[in-house]
């Protein structure tokens, strides 16, 4: 593991503590690589969902679709 240091105003510090001791965060150092995981999950969703939006779109999600695959698995609805 590599050592980084981060220097904050104190209000930021503060914070920072103050999540620490509140939010069950073992340390400071446990607090930030949360939130850089977070940030990592929220770049990979915004991914998908980029990655989504510009696909070719697919079946039609309507009645009939939905009534099509009740038939194939063999269940009323």
């Amino acid at each position: 593991m590599t050592t980084m240091n981060v220097s904050l105003p104190d209000e930021l510090k503060a914070f920072v503590d103050a999540q620490v001791e509140q939010g069950g965060f073992g340390s400071t150092s446990e607090f930030v690589r949360d939130l850089i995981r977070r940030e990592q999950d929220r770049q990979h969703l915004r991914t998908l969902l980029l990655d989504g939006a510009s696909a070719p779109l697919g079946h039609v999600a309507d009645e009939d679709y939905f009534a099509s695959l009740r038939t194939r698995i063999g269940t009323q609805g």
